[in-house]
């Protein structure tokens, strides 16, 4: 068994706790929080698994790190904290550890990251033993590996466009919603996730993994940004109310131009409530879906939902997410120490779960 850690108890912490708990090959050793109100609670409550688990909550990482866990899930946001997020991992990595995390977005690709970024975790790497292997949580699949897998079942592949459509009143982060993404705020207010520069930062690595395994050299990266209002205010259940004349909706592109066309392309496509932009795609239920779509011959369109903690859709994204990062360690533990990407981790069949319960 490989002894594993959750450092961090926010979607994704609680996702991977529920991850690392139901994989055959990984056994939970401890949770690190932020949060005094969580020290001492149990894992298991902490994850909403309805049972408890044996592991309580610490504040302490140096100590937990001491005992030396094979395994990190480095679950805490580097959104607005991406210095400490680096430090916390090299950290980790430096004791050893095989490190996944979806919390540094400018290590999706490791090869075009900044090298104030890159080189502390090869330094980690060569001192300490350990790993890392940083992917996406919008999901990063859908963005790598599931679009390359499917582009391989055409028999010409002329552009790949992966699809991120959601109803955000879902989404259990209120301060993203409303400050990040810029929701409800008013038309002359710029949001920071789709600030100029910001899209290429956080998914510009994920399309030049696509160029390389397509085998296709980028002209640039480029984005496209459209946001349109509320024409009457909506409430939502958990979130309250937008009022009208505020952003009600926000689509952007990253595009991966090849030979002066958009040919690789990650959008997004994420309303307040779906009277906003009719006319831009939507999801299948109104609520949430990822969506490849491979132009060529023959078309290809594939669609997936996901759903967790009682049926929500965001939660599910994140959870598989998650299944992604925590499904990895296995495999990780056994490979050389490294930085990795997600063409080097391979996705795997879920060997051991089918039917498996923990009692």
């Amino acid at each position: 068994m490989v002894s594993t850690i959750v450092w961090g108890t926010g979607n994704i912490g609680r996702a991977a706790i529920r991850a690392v708990e139901a994989h055959p090959a990984l056994e939970l050793t401890a949770v690190l929080v932020h949060d005094p109100a969580k020290l001492g609670r149990d894992a298991g409550d902490l994850a909403g698994l309805g049972r408890h688990l044996g592991v309580s909550a610490t504040g302490d990482p140096e100590a937990v790190l001491a005992t030396g866990p094979r395994a990190v899930v480095y679950a805490a946001s580097g959104d607005i904290r991406p210095a400490e997020a680096l430090a916390d991992i090299v950290t980790a990595v430096r004791a050893g550890a095989v490190v996944v995390t979806p919390s540094l977005y400018a290590l999706y690709d490791h090869r075009s990251a900044p090298p104030d970024m890159r080189e502390p975790v090869l330094a980690a790497v060569k001192e300490g033993g350990g790993s890392l292997f940083v992917s996406g949580v919008d999901p990063g699949w859908g963005n790598d590996v599931l679009p390359l897998l499917v582009s391989g079942l055409a028999t010409t592949v002329d552009a790949v466009r992966c699809q991120e459509i959601f109803d955000y009143s879902t989404y259990d982060q209120p301060d993203a919603v409303r400050y990040l993404v810029g929701m409800g705020q008013p038309m002359d207010y710029e949001p920071p996730m789709i600030a100029p520069t910001v899209p290429s930062m956080v998914w510009g690595g994920q399309i030049r993994l696509m160029a390389r395994a397509l085998d296709v050299e980028l002209d640039e990266i480029r984005e496209s940004v459209h946001r349109r209002e509320l024409d009457a205010t909506v409430t939502t259940a958990s979130m309250g109310a937008f009022e009208a004349g505020t952003q009600g909706a926000v689509r952007f592109e990253v595009q991966g131009v090849v030979d002066g066309e958009a040919l690789i392309v990650i959008e997004h496509v994420t309303r307040i409530h779906p009277s906003c932009a009719p006319d831009w795609p939507l999801p299948p239920d109104g609520v949430g879906a990822h969506r490849v779509i491979i132009e060529g011959r023959p078309r290809i369109e594939v669609t997936v939902e996901a759903a967790d903690e009682d049926g929500n859709r965001s939660a599910g994204g994140n959870a598989t997410a998650v299944g992604r990062l925590v499904g990895a360690i296995d495999w990780l533990d056994q490979a050389p120490p490294g930085l990795y990407d997600a063409l080097d981790v391979p996705l795997r069949p879920a060997t051991g779960k089918l039917g498996r319960r923990r009692s």
